[in-house]
């Protein structure tokens, strides 16, 4: 690569951020981070950690200063908060000169998306699926008692694994010919339930239960952990009746990265010591 590009990431710390912060790193482009907390961070050298807040847009300024490029999430406090303030922050991004923009897609419409999609710079909407990184949620369970206790335990998802969707952010965020592309991002294979827990077996080495629950028992689960209502309602619906787009593969990571999406046991090696009592 000759020409390394100037990249701002924010939600630089989430779970999608971080890895677009890494592919963007391992392709030779200098990447600034914008996170409300610089301290606690904790970025790779090379990053560059500036402080900002996407509901206060003018705080972006500074940070877009030189910025080539701009990956924006569209909630603000919490996942079920979109972000209000799409206008001033496509303003100041059009003001920055920046060529193009990658937004994660939050599972609905969102003010902020429209206003990435109303016009310039070149827009690239990332929506993937189930992320991996989810099976995380099981850990407790698996460490402590050998089981997973899910509902709905036919369901199927097409889940991605969160490093193939930085990798496809960072090409449409540093090359040509994504301007305009909704990209559903998704993992290679279809998987059950019981694929993701013989997955996790193998790569930690010892065997896990999978333990069906009512959706009664889910509920009360999800209340005693804490879960607000819209959050208990999202579950249900997603896992009860998973959309077709979210049990169908794409073969969006191959198309723009010139490589296969990973595996679902790829990732359960990587992270097999989560799951080790």
């Amino acid at each position: 690569m000759t020409n390394p590009e100037n990249i701002l990431v924010t939600g630089a710390t989430g779970t999608v951020g971080r890895q677009v912060v890494t592919e963007l790193l391992a392709r030779g482009h200098r990447v600034r981070a914008l996170t409300r907390d610089p301290a606690k961070a904790e970025f790779p050298a090379g990053v560059e950690v500036v402080r900002g807040d996407l509901t206060d847009p003018d705080s972006l300024a500074p940070a877009l200063e030189g910025v080539t490029g701009l990956h924006l999430i569209t909630f603000g406090d919490a996942y079920f908060a979109p972000l209000e303030t799409g206008p001033r922050i496509m303003e100041l991004v059009r003001e920055a000169g920046v060529r193009r923009v990658t937004v994660l897609h939050g599972g609905e419409p969102s003010p902020l998306e429209d206003a990435v999609r109303a016009g310039e710079p070149d827009w690239t909407v990332i929506m993937p699926v189930e992320f991996m990184s989810n099976a995380l949620q099981w850990a407790d369970g698996i460490k402590s008692a050998d089981e997973v206790r899910e509902p709905f335990t036919d369901r199927l998802s097409a889940m991605v694994h969160e490093g193939d969707i930085g990798a496809v952010a960072a090409v449409a965020l540093t090359e040509a010919g994504h301007g305009g592309q909704e990209y559903v991002i998704t993992g290679p294979e279809v998987l059950t339930l019981k694929d993701k827990v013989n997955a996790l077996a193998a790569a930690r080495g010892r065997g896990i239960t999978l333990v069906g629950m009512s959706e009664e028992e889910a509920v009360g689960q999800w209340r005693a952990s804490g879960h607000p209502q819209e959050v208990i309602d999202f579950l249900l619906d997603a896992y009860g009746n998973t959309p077709r787009v979210g049990r169908t593969v794409a073969g969006t990571v191959e198309k723009v990265t010139g490589r296969p999406a990973r595996t679902f046991g790829q990732w359960a090696a990587e992270h097999a010591d989560a799951f080790r009592p």
